[in-house]
């Protein structure tokens, strides 16, 4: 603090202080006024402060005063724990393992696990689903309907892709095209007339483009399967899972643990321990396969951090600590909630963290590494509905490829595709576009499809599928 000091006080502190009062003022050196901007400021928060450095910090700081001094134990001929000093001397030189490597970090969701060690810089992406053998896959089963699901109409119809979803859909459909228009000629966007006349008849008239295997340098490598339905195996997870040829002997059925990212999946489960054991299953492979943990018995060495939903059931925890100790034999094991974890990686004490995933969407604010409960949210409906939407949007306007299934696998991923590649929320970007994708399925040709888009792109991530067929803006 500066207290209050006369005008003589300051010039002689500087050796500049004066008997003379009529001497001229101007030739004194000038004493600048404190400045607002220097108040102390090291409060803040710095990095350095977090727990993450400052953990990683000390255990390397520690690391080198223990090297330091086994290095002098040594040189002065004094054993090391009884050990000799020709060994404490290669045990010195050797290199001190990565902090994190021994921590293996657990995000599983409703269709992607991520996982990965501490210190990986991004964490691998596994698909969350497994597949079992069974008398008929998932869209061949009794009573199944393709997806997104049609009308039953009349032969008068059924050639009318506009009236596969209702009239409310269709309406809802329109609505929202024109409130978009509106929206974009406020904001002085450029917009064309007849732009769905444009993409409809476009799409009427094209015909895939067939490839032959050998002609398509993207081609697919399917799950490979034995000659002998009796030898295959009994399950595939993960990417392999959704790369089992449909027509597959014996079939095979997908199943996801996981509903809406935060609950399991016992709606199409009978049997709890087999939902159990099917999450054990996926998540082992995936340390085995993604991590190179290939030897169980190492598996005691680690330690475990299981991300959680921000809105948990207590059986959740206890399910998956169950998992961690009894059937992974974790050393160590910690439970972390998604929002909190966001900002441990971030860097920031303060924020709001949105997460969209497939089947949900939740909210969280973070203050000082606590979530704040009265602000926790979790909204049913993620990026699958967003996926689903767009698929009938797309048909509505005459899609080409009419027979989408999204029960079909490879029609899945084909979905998924579109949607990460054309959808937008940028009003620049929303005019008569031309794109095209090619179909894979196994045992068939490539089928190189072209086909245009005007606003289906935007609006898919603009509206709620509801269970009725219809769509509400957000």
């Amino acid at each position: 603090m500066v207290g209050k000091k006369s005008g003589k006080a300051i010039l002689r502190e500087e050796g500049l202080a004066r008997t003379d009062n009529n001497m001229d003022l101007s030739t004194w050196p000038q004493v600048n006024p404190i400045n607002q901007k220097n108040y102390y400021t090291e409060y803040l928060k710095r990095d350095d402060q977090y727990l993450a450095f400052r953990t990683q910090r000390e255990e390397d700081t520690n690391r080198l005063v223990q090297q330091a001094r086994d290095r002098d134990r040594a040189l002065a001929g004094v054993t090391i724990d009884g050990t000799p000093i020709e060994t404490a001397e290669e045990t010195i030189d050797d290199v001190p393992e990565t902090h994190g490597s021994k921590i293996i970090v657990i995000h599983p969701g409703s269709q992607n696990l991520r996982i990965g060690l501490a210190n990986d810089a991004l964490p691998k992406t596994v698909p969350m689903c497994i597949a079992r053998r069974a008398q008929a896959n998932e869209s061949e089963e009794e009573g199944a309907e393709p997806k997104p699901k049609r009308l039953k109409l009349d032969e008068a119809n059924a050639a009318k892709p506009e009236k596969w979803f209702g009239d409310v859909f269709a309406k809802e459909y329109a609505a929202m095209t024109t409130e978009l228009k509106q929206r974009m000629r406020m904001n002085k966007r450029r917009l064309l007339p007849n732009s769905k006349e444009l993409v409809v008849n476009f799409n009427k008239k094209v015909y895939p483009e067939t490839i032959t295997e050998h002609n398509d340098p993207h081609r697919i490598d399917w799950t490979e399967l034995p000659p002998n339905p009796a030898k295959a195996p009994l399950y595939f997870t993960g990417q392999a899972a959704l790369r089992i040829p449909e027509r597959s002997k014996p079939r095979y059925k997908l199943h996801w643990p996981f509903r809406h990212g935060t609950w399991f999946n016992e709606r199409d489960y009978t049997d709890k321990k087999e939902l159990w054991n099917d999450i054990v299953l996926i998540i082992e492979d995936a340390i085995k396969n993604e991590l190179g943990l290939k030897n169980k018995k190492d598996w005691s060495q680690y330690s475990c951090v299981w991300i959680i939903p921000d809105l948990y059931e207590r059986n959740y925890v206890y399910g998956a600590l169950d998992i961690l100790m009894r059937e992974f034999g974790f050393r160590r094991a910690c439970f972390l909630q998604e929002s909190v974890s966001a900002t441990f990686g971030a860097g920031y004490s303060i924020s709001c963290i949105v997460d969209v995933g497939a089947q949900k969407t939740s909210i969280c604010c973070v203050e000082d590494g606590m979530a704040v409960e009265e602000s926790r949210m979790n909204l049913k409906f993620g990026g699958a509905d967003v996926t689903e939407v767009f698929m009938r949007m797309m048909l509505h306007d005459y899609f080409p490829y009419e027979e989408i299934n999204l029960l079909r696998r490879y029609d899945f991923l084909v979905a998924e595709e579109l949607k990460q590649k054309f959808c937008t929320m940028n009003e620049a970007e929303i005019t008569v576009s031309t794109y095209d994708f090619h179909l894979r399925a196994a045992g068939q040709d490539t089928r190189k499809y072209t086909f245009k888009t005007y606003d289906e792109t935007m609006l898919a991530g603009m509206v709620r599928y509801l269970s009725t067929g219809a769509v509400c803006l957000r």
